[in-house]
């Protein structure tokens, strides 16, 4: 048992294949290196999952972890993180997710559960105080994720249950499907939800008592009052506890930074449709993740109309344009039943959205036909055919089974110049940030460990001014280049520093709004709450030495699958069109001098993208870079 406080000690790890559950103590050398959550995950698959495993095998892993900060009474700390190799990429995958599962799986005893094998038939795994046991889901199998959490309650017999479980996509094997957490939050990005169904894994669900002890409850308190004053006093707070990320419509659309029609465009003329303040009359409550200031998250209800009756939760600025600009689509009742029907179904909205108006532009240039498509009609802003395809993705049925595989595959299976639309990295889909209008952004898709994202390295400095490591480094008079959006200078080190932050908030399990937007905490709050929680003798420089170990362990993964410099690009839409929109005009990402400076920052090699002996060495991974041949 590790001498440190903050965590619960102990981890799961389940052999579905010999339906066996075993309690592993956590060691304080691996809290020490790697610190929770996305650390622990990138560990495990480093060590056990290797180029030979395909991530729908059973010998395949998934993490489902933590954090020492996640219970607690710190902002915001109801995050746990998925960590497996991605179907979607074939690389490191990773999800994060909120609400209120991370809690109860640390109250049950455990910081961490590790998913091994494959059962013969479908389960689910029943976590209480101290134990678990694997259970029979038969009768869940085939249900959607609002349907499986109402009848696991109902089986358990406890409705304060919390269930983290797949839907229809997961047990189809979608690229994409998602893992959905008590209902209505997404741990949603490359594709695990399709690793717990090739487990036959249809659930965890979560019941514990316990507490979290801390090493000084006292300063801890205190530590974090301040944390939560800090959150509320942010100036940006209070429109993010009004809208959520809806609220980023506007803005991203001013500045052209809001993709539209597959990213032929950054604005559309419809964004007043479909914006926070369009959204609003169909706002019937506002929601918090556990122990969250800000209270982002939102039930929403359609009243009349062809989708009147529906209800969903946690409409983001991704969907509002995934499933709205993206497609062309500005009837904003249709997108509420979307972004309903993907988290019943289990799928990511961006990876959905993106491969439908990817099908969308090749039907307007010529390259599908009607006919390809089972007959639909595939115009721009067609909602029933947007309907339509969501259900025949989750189930694989006609062209839904290729729109299944995600944008690169199905570009690879449509063949001729399809690939040229394909809006990915790595095989994954770009969420809702236009480069060429913050080119820090558009290098942060580049060089994001699971493939295009913006929530790795999040810059956000170009949007707040928030005073990070860059002005730091290269001083207040930089300020001014360094919030351009159009502008390269400095871009790179922002995005380094984000990784690195992030890699650690992903480990402490908080969420990044309340750290990077509303820009309130930073190294210095994480750091000492950190400190008072579990004891750690940690200082910031410590702090980030971790979130940089965590991140190149990620890369030294994705350089063992093949991955190489060629690899750290943006599709050819980004680097040679010019933007028509706002700031963006004229724009490309200037990508190539970003990333040479990039590439210089974190001492990789320049030719081949792979981190050097010199560096991983200098973090303790020796042992990687023996493995690597370096």
């Amino acid at each position: 048992m590790t001498r440190y406080k903050g965590y619960a000690g102990a981890a799961l790890w389940v052999d579905l294949t010999r339906s066996k559950v075993e309690t592993r103590p956590l060691e304080d050398p691996f809290i020490e290196t790697y610190l929770g959550g996305n650390g622990f995950g990138t560990k495990i698959l480093w060590d056990d999952v290797g180029p030979e495993v395909d991530p729908l095998s059973p010998e395949s892993r998934l993490v489902l972890a933590t954090g020492p900060l996640a219970g607690t009474i710190w902002p915001s700390s109801g995050r746990f993180e998925v960590v497996a190799k991605s179907p979607l990429t074939g690389i490191y995958g990773d999800a994060n997710s909120g609400g209120h599962f991370a809690p109860e799986l640390k109250r049950c005893g455990f910081d961490m559960v590790v998913f091994t094998g494959r059962a013969e038939r479908p389960v689910y795994l029943a976590v209480g105080d101290g134990e678990a046991e694997i259970r029979d889901a038969a009768e869940l199998w085939g249900k959607g994720t609002a349907e499986t959490e109402r009848a696991l309650r109902r089986m358990e017999g406890d409705e304060d249950l919390k269930v983290a479980c797949i839907g229809p996509a997961g047990e189809h094997g979608v690229r994409y499907a998602c893992i959905q957490a008590t209902y209505g939050r997404s741990a949603a990005r490359c594709g695990l939800g399709a690793v717990m169904g090739a487990k036959n894994l249809k659930a965890v669900a979560a019941r514990g008592f316990g507490g979290v002890s801390l090493h000084d409850p006292d300063r801890f308190e205190a530590l974090a009052l301040a944390a939560h004053r800090k959150v509320r006093e942010n100036e940006f707070t209070p429109a993010e506890q009004r809208h959520g990320t809806p609220g980023l419509v506007s803005l991203m659309n001013a500045v052209g930074r809001f993709p539209t029609k597959n990213n032929q465009a950054g604005h559309t003329d419809f964004a007043d449709r479909i914006d926070a303040d369009a959204l609003e009359p169909y706002i019937v409550k506002h929601l918090a993740c556990y122990g969250c200031p800000i209270a982002c998250d939102k039930i929403y209800a359609v009243q009349d109309g062809p989708f009147a009756g529906t209800v969903s939760t946690s409409i983001e600025y991704e969907t509002l344009s995934s499933l709205g600009s993206r497609c062309y689509n500005h009837d904003l009742p249709s997108i509420i039943e979307f972004d309903r029907k993907c988290n019943d179904l289990g799928m990511d909205t961006i990876s959905a959205g993106s491969v439908i108006s990817f099908a969308m532009e090749l039907f307007e240039k010529g390259i599908l036909k009607t006919a390809d498509a089972d007959g639909l009609d595939l115009s721009w802003g067609n909602i029933g055919t947007i309907g339509i395809l969501l259900e025949r993705i989750s189930a694989r049925e006609g062209f839904g089974d290729i729109l299944a595989e995600g944008t690169r595959l199905a570009a690879s299976k449509i063949g001729g110049e399809a690939h040229l639309y394909a809006m990915h990295v790595k095989g994954m889909e770009l969420p809702a940030q236009d480069g060429r209008a913050q080119q820090s952004m558009g290098l942060a898709h580049v060089t994001s460990s699971r493939g295009a994202d913006h929530l790795k390295g999040f810059p956000t400095i170009d949007e707040t001014g928030y005073p990070g490591e860059a002005v730091k480094r290269y001083g207040e008079q930089c300020l001014p280049e360094i919030i351009d959006g159009t502008a390269t200078k400095h871009k790179p080190m922002v995005v380094v520093d984000g990784e690195h932050f992030g890699a650690v908030v992903d480990s402490v399990g908080v969420c990044k709004f309340g750290t990077f937007f509303p820009p309130a905490l930073y190294w210095a709050d994480v750091c000492e709450g950190l400190r008072a929680a579990t004891g750690l003798d940690i200082d910031v420089e410590g702090l980030q030495a971790i979130g940089e170990r965590i991140y190149n362990l990620q890369r030294a993964y994705n350089v063992r699958e093949g991955i190489t410099r060629a690899d750290d690009t943006l599709p050819e839409r980004f680097l040679k069109e010019k933007s028509p929109s706002m700031r963006a005009k004229g724009h490309v990402v200037y990508l190539e001098p970003m990333l040479a400076e990039y590439y210089e920052l974190r001492q990789w090699c320049p030719e081949s993208g792979r981190p050097t002996a010199e560096k991983l060495r200098a973090l303790g991974l020796g042992d990687v870079a023996d493995a690597l041949g370096l």
